[in-house]
């Protein structure tokens, strides 16, 4: 049995977390969460993680998105319905084109704190504490808007759960059948810009037509009508992740009960750590975010701590370093791993790396860009004989103007149109399904090149 114990992290060095100003507050809210139900159970986690074992030998692939920070104001059944919608139609494309199952998992029902680039902020001559996302304080730009307030993780629970059980009705109750998704796919390839995609999405409807003349659909497969899918957020307030974190009856093991998988961010990975230490202990799958800064030495130490018995499904590693940069630093990444004979998921996250400022002053990233990390990532892995097994994405399924480009053309004068974001710019739904359509081209691409490879 593990001697680890959930509270271990608050012996550590802590970074990117809010200091409370009522212990007492905080206290009481620890100790009301503790009593809740876990959002997940520990047998998601490990099928999920057999899942992601499979990513990490090429028979699945990892498509993880969602929101860059939910909100409470803008939460709503719609907006739920909307992201879900278009994560199940990219999954429908990456399958036909990677044709192994691909892995859903949403940053939702626990994305909702952020980290920053800086403790503060000044706005017209007042500094201010940076906004944390809404599970610590408010956007509103107030002296107590910005103080961290205990009280909303609790709200951040109650939104989580209600996620959560829409999300299952949807993946369960007909929402999510096959033809209905694919309905919605040759809807946006018949559009205006989209006829380089059409080609595929007509080629998906054969296939599908083709099975259920065979009598192979919805009415005799349930896998034709249902999904699995799994939820996914940034590990970073532990306070919160501690409270809900349970001892799994079944294993002897701890659960983080926030989410399926948890991630460590790219500003929170020191390896002696508050954020590694609480990771460590769990027994869900783990992301690591690998950004230029990390270094092949911090790389193995994080791998033996975080996955000791190297066992595969355990550990995704998260690249985002830019596009025009992925070749500076994901070789010699990719080869530290397979010098310890590390069992790691690769994912790509073409986001984080690629915001920059427009010309009308709002934080943006440019399609292209995103395309292009995307690009060079496959690439690199294709150069080094290893496996890309999944892709991370911030997105959403309401109509935003917030990332420049893709097939409806947005500019830099459109981001003002309808730029929502709290945080991060996200691709709205035209984009990401855009998107899915070239990562198809790539894994289709890479599906060939083995094919040749084993007939040889």
């Amino acid at each position: 049995m593990t001697t680890w114990q959930k509270s271990d992290w608050r012996s550590k060095p802590r970074v990117q977390m809010p200091e409370y100003k009522d212990p007492a507050a905080l206290a009481a809210v620890e100790s009301r969460l503790r009593q809740y139900p876990p959002l997940v159970f520990a047998g998601e986690a490990r099928r999920l993680k057999s899942l992601l074992a499979k990513a990490s030998r090429g028979e699945a692939f990892l498509l993880q998105g969602g929101d860059c920070a939910e909100s409470f104001s803008e939460f709503s059944a719609d907006t739920i319905r909307d992201t879900f919608k278009v994560l199940l139609q990219m999954a429908m494309v990456l399958t036909y084109g990677a044709k192994v199952p691909v892995i859903k998992v949403g940053r939702m029902a626990g994305q909702f704190a952020k980290p920053r680039s800086a403790p503060t902020e000044v706005v017209n001559g007042m500094e201010l504490p940076s906004y944390r996302g809404d599970i610590i304080n408010d956007l509103e730009f107030t002296p107590e808007a910005r103080s961290p307030n205990p009280d909303k993780m609790l709200q951040a629970y109650t939104q989580a759960a209600a996620t959560l059980n829409l999300v299952r009705a949807f993946s369960t109750g007909g929402y999510a059948d096959m033809n209905r998704v694919h309905s919605w796919t040759l809807g946006f390839a018949e559009g205006k810009g989209a006829e380089r995609y059409r080609d595929l999405a007509e080629r998906i409807q054969d296939t599908i037509d083709f099975m259920a003349a065979a009598g192979i659909d919805s009415d005799t497969a349930h896998e034709f009508s249902t999904v699995e899918f799994y939820t996914s957020h940034e590990a970073l307030l532990l306070e919160y992740e501690e409270a809900l974190c349970r001892l799994d009856s079944t294993s002897g093991q701890w659960l983080a009960g926030s989410g399926h998988l948890i991630w460590i961010g790219d500003r929170t990975r020191q390896p002696d750590g508050a954020h590694v230490e609480f990771a460590k202990g769990v027994q869900n799958p783990i992301g690591l975010k690998c950004g230029p800064s990390t270094t092949p030495e911090d790389l193995k130490v994080l791998m033996s701590k975080l996955n000791p018995d190297n066992e595969a499904g355990r550990l995704t590693l998260i690249a985002r370093f830019g596009a025009g940069k992925v070749g500076d630093h994901l070789p010699r990444l990719i080869r530290t791993v397979q010098e310890e004979g590390a069992n790691v998921v690769w994912s790509c996250d073409p986001m984080h790396g690629n915001t920059e400022k427009s010309a009308t002053g709002y934080k943006t990233r440019f399609f292209n860009n995103i395309l292009k990390e995307v690009q060079e990532f496959f690439a690199i892995h294709k150069a080094e004989g290893t496996i890309p097994a999944g892709v991370h994405f911030e997105m959403t399924g309401k109509d935003v103007t917030e990332c420049t480009g893709g097939v409806r053309a947005i500019t830099d004068e459109d981001l003002g149109d309808r730029y929502h974001t709290a945080c991060d710019p996200r691709m709205n739904a035209s984009q990401s399904l855009e998107l899915a359509f070239l990562v198809a081209e790539e894994l289709t691409d890479l599906r060939r090149e083995r094919e040749k490879r084993e007939a040889v």
